[in-house]
Order: structure tokens, then sequence, then C-alpha cells
């Protein structure tokens, strides 16, 4: 692991009154005005700019006065759970007055609006049918939908194929030709704006004469939750829809499910920050969807009734343990796969396979891999009548869906089929045809990477200085945030006397520091580290890459290190 300085511009922007650190950090993730620091609603990109939205709003003002029956089509992670409840607490809000949801179960009928689906969706008796978090590459489920005489809006983020879906309008500001700015919004960002623009056309036809017209903003606490749980590059607009959304949480005016979530996790609503969206709320709504059925999240998030919600995210909890357990059990017999190949003579594009790995937690596994070796992975599993499905995650620098495309030009029976973004992708391919796109995979990123590529690195906000750690500092950037993908929580990094060392939690490393001068004592935790190495009792300096953060203690608040990278100096 190399602990690099993150690049500064040459000259420090103007960013206000704010402590020379904050706008360091603040430059160094590409802020260039103060304005980009304003995280008013008034600032969000006006929803006129996404191609497709009027004709959107066309079809939605039509099935409102014409009482027509809607389905939502849902995807089955977080972003997709939420975007579905956005969807479905939001048309009713606006008026809807016969508005379902339907999410593919992943083991029956895989992602996205299939021609399968469709025959599912057809039961419903709907009349429009909206995708949320997919359906532009769902060609064929788009056209049988057609056939079938529903209309179809298509809302959607990810990137799409040569070919777009024949439906009755389509929002995604990553289709040719929309020029809205931000091409980083969430598939419940998406649905978000669709609701906005319906409510000003409303409006603007006089809907709300006598009445107040609804608050759309009442759903920021999902869209926020959706947006961190998708990891999508926190932009400058994304920050303005996390920060508000975060904003309701704290204030108490989150949805009774994710009040219960968060309960069932012991964490403090009114301290909730971006880093607690991903890695308290997320995991515990997409265990769902990964092990079973995704209706249970969403219902979660939709009831009104606080004891359902509670049950409910009692529930999900559950779920969560019995994936970590799943998840753990995958990464040992990965591991073992992986334990006679010295890192030098390791694919540059890892591909592992094992017939009993779980589908919903391939996904996972990918991404702990790619952490430990540094290397795009593909984790796949057996998805029945012949067929694999893998999930993949990548390294900063590659484009694993754009490779993906490229693996399938050269090889044109390869894959059946595959989508996804720069980070993450996913795949199905016969079980036949693993070994080849293994080395054909392999082969794509050998081209675009190099070696010195491989051995992984961590961008440093610089050092410390022993005045600098304090409780108030701590606070000041906790609150700059939301912090998030393409906008990191500050990592600082620096060399420490090592006091005290212990296991806590099988694998977690609770450190007692001194600053290397010796005049500052401090807290530290460092999360899944390797038992082979730690504890180490003669161990007396160690180099730390960490995070200064606030640590609660019955009701008193002291400085703590989340370290993310520690090794012996």
């Amino acid at each position: 692991m190399r602990i690099e300085p993150r690049p500064l511009p040459e000259t420090l922007p103007f960013l206000g009154e704010m402590p020379t650190l904050l706008t360091r950090l603040y430059a160094a993730r590409g802020v260039q005005s103060q304005a980009e620091l304003d995280k008013s609603l008034a600032r969000l990109i006006p929803y006129q700019q996404l191609k497709g939205i009027d004709a959107a709003v066309d079809l939605l003002v039509v099935a409102l006065e014409q009482r027509q029956r809607i389905l939502i089509v849902g995807d089955f992670d977080a972003d997709g759970a939420t975007a579905s409840t956005v969807g479905m607490l939001g048309l009713r809000l606006l008026g809807a007055a016969h508005v379902d949801y339907l999410v593919p179960n992943r083991f029956e009928y895989g992602y996205g609006l299939t021609p399968e689906i469709v025959e599912v969706a057809l039961t419903r008796t709907p009349q429009l049918l909206i995708t949320v978090d997919n359906g532009i590459s769902s060609i064929e489920g788009v056209a049988a939908a057609k056939k079938a005489g529903l209309s179809v809006l298509v809302t959607d983020h990810h990137l799409p194929g040569n070919e777009l879906p024949a439906a009755d309008a389509i929002v995604n500001p990553n289709q040719p030709g929309c020029g809205f700015p931000s091409k980083a919004l969430a598939g419940v960002g998406v649905i978000f704006y669709v609701l906005i623009a319906l409510r000003a056309r409303l409006n603007s036809l006089g809907w709300y004469q006598n009445s107040k017209a609804p608050n759309i903003a009442e759903l920021l606490d999902l869209v926020a939750l959706g947006s961190v749980a998708d990891v999508v590059p926190l932009d400058a607009n994304n920050r303005i829809l996390v920060h508000q959304g975060l904003e309701r949480i704290r204030a108490g005016r989150a949805r009774p499910g994710l009040k219960a979530i968060l309960e069932v996790a012991k964490r403090d609503h009114s301290k909730i920050t971006s880093t607690d969206l991903g890695f308290i709320l997320g995991p515990r709504l997409n265990a769902a969807g990964r092990l079973d059925d995704m209706s249970l999240g969403i219902e979660c998030l939709l009831t009104d009734d606080a004891n359902a919600a509670q049950a409910m995210a009692v529930q999900l909890d559950e779920m969560n343990q019995d994936r970590k357990s799943i998840e753990q059990g995958m990464q040992r017999e990965a591991l073992a796969q992986l334990k006679d190949l010295a890192l030098e003579s390791m694919p540059f594009g890892l591909c592992l396979f094992d017939p009993e790995w779980h589908q919903g937690v391939i996904g996972i596994l990918a991404s702990r891999l790619k952490e430990r070796y540094f290397r795009p992975t593909f984790a796949f599993a057996d998805a029945g009548d012949g067929m694999l499905k893998g999930s993949g995650r990548s390294v900063p620098g590659f484009h694993i869906r754009d490779a993906l495309s490229v693996v399938a030009a050269q090889h044109p029976e390869l894959i059946s089929k595959y989508g996804g973004h720069a980070m993450a992708a996913g795949l199905t391919l016969p079980e036949a045809n693993f070994t080849l796109f293994s080395q054909a995979f392999d082969a794509e990123v050998r081209r675009q990477l190099r070696e010195e590529d491989l051995t992984g690195r961590m961008l440093s906000d610089g050092s410390l200085a022993v005045e600098e750690f304090h409780l108030e500092l701590a606070r000041a950037l906790r609150n700059a945030g939301p912090w998030g993908q393409h906008f990191p929580e500050p990592l600082f990094h620096g060399v420490f006397q090592l006091v005290e060392q212990r296991i806590v939690g099988e694998r977690h490393l609770k450190v007692v520091l001194k600053t290397e001068c010796g005049s500052v004592k401090l807290d530290g935790i460092a999360f899944g580290i390797d038992r082979e190495v730690w504890p180490n009792p003669t161990i007396r300096w160690v180099e730390l890459a960490y995070k200064l953060d606030l640590n609660e203690f019955r009701g008193n608040e002291t400085v703590q290190l989340m370290i993310a990278h520690i090794e012996p100096r």
C-alpha cells in the first residue's frame, strides 16, 4: 500500500472565511468556488435540463387525470428500493389514484425489465409502467410492454447501450443528447427529479388552487440513502440532495422505517453521517434483495406504522447478519483459491467461481477481493441452466463496464448480457465460457493497466499538527461533508508511538497511541485487521493513514482515529 499526497491546485480558491485546512481539503476535491459549498435546495440543477422530462411529465399528467393504474418496476438493491419507495410515495402525494410496485426476484428473473417480468406485471393490469433504477437496456422488455398496450416511462441512470428502448419517454442523464450537467444522479435521484417536474406542471395547471402543493422534499431522506448506498459520485448536486436528506434524518423527520433501521442498529439519528448511510443503513436494506426479496425493504420504507416498521427492521437486521456469515465463508473459499498464487503471478483481472457461492453476495465478495488485491475482480455464482452470473468491482483508472464492451466485441458469443458503471458491473455467461472470459478479461486489464497501477494507493490530505487533534476540528470535518464517492472523507497520515494494542470483536484492533513527539495520547481503532500480524507486542512505532473522528461513550465525546491503514515503522 502506498500513501501519496492528494494533489492540490497551484493556487487555493477563496471559499469564504474558513480554516485554511478546510479550504485545502475542499480544493483538493475539486471545489473551485464558494457557491459549490451552498447546499440549499435552490442550488439544485433545474429539472428542465433533463432530456425527456417534458414527455415524462406529459405521460404522468394523463395518468393522473385518467386515474390510470401505475406500476413501478424497480431494482433489487438499495438504490432500486429507495427509488421504488420515492416513486410510490411521491405519486401518491401528487394525486395518483392507483400506484403499485414490482421488484424482480433476482434469483428467478434477474435484473431489469425483462419480457418475463412484463408477463408478471400484466397480472396487475397496469396502464402505465414506470421503471426506476433500470430500463435503459431493457430493449426486449419495453417492446413486450408496448406490445401489450402499456405506456412505458423509463427512469434510469445506468449507461445505455448502442440501442435505446422504444419507451414513450426516457429520463436518464446518461442517455445520448442529455445536457444535464450531473451525470452522477442515482436512480432514486432521477425519479425524485421527475416528481419535482410533475409537481411544477400540476401547479401550473391549477391543481392546487384550493390547497397547498405537496412537499416533495419530504422524500429527501430516502434520496440521500439511495444515493450514498449506490456509491454514486457526490458531485455538487448530489451533495445537496444528500445533505438535505441528512438534515431531515437528524431533525427526526425521516420515514418510520428508516428510523427503525437506525434504532435496531443502535445509531443516534441526530448524529448520523453519510458514512452511516453507506455502512449501516445501506447493507441492512440491501440484505433483503441479496438473500430473499427486496419487497421487505420497500415495505419497511413505505409503512407509516412505527410498530410494523420496527418488526421489519429487525428482520432486515437478521438478514444482514446472515449475509455477513455467508460472505465470510465465501471469502475464506476465495482466498483458498488464491493462496498458492504469488502476487506477481496473479492475473491482472481476477475472475473466481465456486458453484456453491450465493448469487446475492458475489458483489460484496468481488469488492472485498478488489480491496485486498488492488485489481479489477469478478466473482461468479451458479445461476442454473448452465449459466453463471458475475458481479465485478474495479479500481481507479479502469472502467469495468467499458471493458466488458471491449471483451464482448472481441468475442461476440462469449457474454450473454452485461451492464453497469465505471466501478461496478454485472454479466451473465454460459459456464462453459468461464475460462475464456477469465483470459479475455485479464488481457483487457493488462492492455489498460500497468503493474504499478495494481499495488494500491491511498491519497492523504497530509499530516495533522499536534495542536489539531481536538474535538472542534473533528466536529468541523464531520459537518463539512457530506463525504462519499469522489468526494472522500479527509484522510491524514503520520507516524505514532504504539502504547497499547488489543483485539476487540474478533478482528478489530484497538490501540492507544502517542504523537511522534509524545505529547498527546490518542485512541484509535482499525477494523478487519490481519490476525497474523496483529497484535504484535514487539512493534513500538507505526505509520497510519487515519480519519479524525469522534467517539461517544457514556455521554462523553473524545477524539478517535479511525485507522484505514496501519503498518510497523
